[in-house]
């Protein structure tokens, strides 16, 4: 399984065989729509009918568990009589039936009716997450991915426990969240993508829809607004946001570090301030990411002046403000989150710890091991390198609480796998990519340090490669993996 449990026990002389007069049965109506794709998903590849009735069942769902259980914790046994997930959240229930799903037979993830047996191996399993945070980062920016595409996304995320989808929603490229004082963001901003094709935007329903399909897998969306760099898109939408009062052309390319908003207009806060409200009330998440990457073409003076002003334009709106390492520079609101996302660089581990001693808490990064975007091997045929090759043996082996010097484990709350799209423009590349490497960060961010070992994990990691076939995942089938 993936990620490994925190405790698992087999039981070797118990076999669970699901049979065609099988049961699902749930105690609380809280999880009900788990319990219901569940079965429907077994009903599509079993071809049994599988009822979800109330109380007790051959599977049996409870959300009665011990608080001690936390919210996504969950206690799972299989025997030869049925099995029973327990939890104290329809969260941890959620997560106990995505382990459930891998302890059946890939085939079971099929669309269509496959033949038999459905057997699971006695076992007892208690697990609960290491860190609070795991997510991934979908740049829908450079390339645009509509909503069906992006769910797609989700739904194969959430098979490996993540559960934070962080959304990178503008940059020079293109601006894809509705705004409704100042429209010409997406109208014009939104147009184009990388390479001159057309682009795309999420109107307020559309992006709705996928907060609330991520919520449905208990995964919360992460908005990204990057200031005060990367913003041409929003640059050529308002003449009044630059310097001279001039709008740029769109831009299509995929350099970085040239664009700025105009840092002494008082319509530059005035903008973030309508931004950050209407994206803070369409997203129901407690973080609101302002970006703060890059911003070469910003006086630093004049950046750590923005920096100020706008993590108090996003606390002003109801929420923590989230931004990449750079903003460590100058003061932080309580409570912000410092998304790391540096190599073995000096200069970002110093400011990740001058953001830890104003009180913020870390996420973490590493180009190195953690950007999705960064190719395998030379050979690779898409992707960059900037931050080096990145193979699945080095995106899984380094250990989040000793990967900056000098931060306490206490500061780090979780990890995210970044996907840069200035290559990518399907949801085959972004499988590609995302597969293998997204379950090692996954389980740096669920797993106990103690379990963590890739020469168990590249043979667990193996058994995945069915269960992504009958998924239809493109995956890299990557040469230092004995796939089965």
């Amino acid at each position: 399984m993936i990620p490994q449990p925190t405790a698992q026990q087999a039981l070797a002389d118990e076999t669970f065989l699901l049979a065609a007069d099988a049961t699902i049965g749930l105690d609380d109506s809280s999880a009900q729509l788990t319990a219901d794709r569940f079965a429907a998903q077994l009903r599509r590849s079993t071809g049994y009918d599988l009822p979800v009735q109330d109380g007790a069942g051959t599977i049996t769902l409870s959300v009665n568990g011990p608080e001690s259980l936390g919210a996504e914790g969950y206690e799972l046994r299989a025997y030869a009589s049925g099995v029973t997930i327990t939890a104290a959240t329809a969260e941890g229930l959620f997560r106990g039936v995505t382990t459930l799903r891998q302890l059946l037979p890939a085939k079971a993830e099929a669309d269509s009716q496959q033949d038999g047996p459905w057997e699971i191996a006695g076992t007892t399993i208690s697990d609960s997450p290491r860190y609070e945070y795991r997510g991934m980062m979908l740049d829908v920016s450079r390339h645009f991915f509509t909503v069906d595409q992006v769910k797609r996304v989700i739904d194969l995320l959430s098979l490996y426990k993540i559960n934070r989808l962080h959304l990178h929603l503008s940059d020079d490229q293109g601006w894809r969240i509705q705004v409704d004082s100042w429209p010409n963001l997406t109208a014009h901003g939104g147009s184009l993508q990388v390479g001159g094709g057309e682009g795309g935007s999420y109107s307020e329903a559309e992006y709705a829809d996928l907060v609330q399909y991520a919520a449905e897998h208990y995964m919360t969306v992460v908005p990204e607004i990057d200031t005060p760099g990367h913003t041409n898109a929003a640059l050529a939408s308002y003449a009044e946001l630059n310097k001279g009062d001039q709008a740029p052309e769109l831009y299509t390319e995929t350099e970085v570090g040239f664009s700025s908003f105009a840092i002494d207009k008082d319509v530059t806060y005035a903008f973030l301030d309508d931004v950050f409200r209407e994206v803070a009330e369409q997203t129901p998440g407690e973080l609101l990411h302002l970006g703060g990457d890059e911003a070469h073409s910003t006086e630093h003076t004049d950046y750590l002046t923005f920096v100020a002003k706008a993590t108090e334009l996003v606390v002003k709106n109801g929420k923590r403000v989230m931004g990449w390492h750079e903003i460590a520079d100058g003061p932080l609101p309580a409570d912000t989150v410092v998304q790391y996302w540096g190599t073995e660089d000096p200069k970002a581990q110093v400011l990740a710890q001058k953001a830890v001693e104003q009180g913020a808490t870390l996420v973490l990064s590493p180009a190195n091991r953690a950007y999705l975007d960064m190719k395998y091997d030379a050979q690779t045929p898409v992707g960059l390198d900037w931050a080096g090759l990145v193979s699945v043996e080095q995106s899984y082996s380094w250990n989040p609480a000793t990967l900056v010097p000098g931060v306490p484990a206490s500061a780090i709350i979780g990890v995210e796998a970044p996907l840069w799209t200035e290559t990518v423009d399907d949801v085959s590349k972004i499988e590609y990519l995302v597969f293998p490497r997204l379950p090692g960060i996954a389980e740096l961010g669920w797993s106990q340090e103690s379990a963590l070992d890739w020469t168990a994990y590249r043979d667990r990691l193996a058994e995945q490669g069915p269960r992504w076939e009958v998924l239809g995942v493109n995956f890299y089938r990557a040469p230092e993996i004995d796939w089965r």
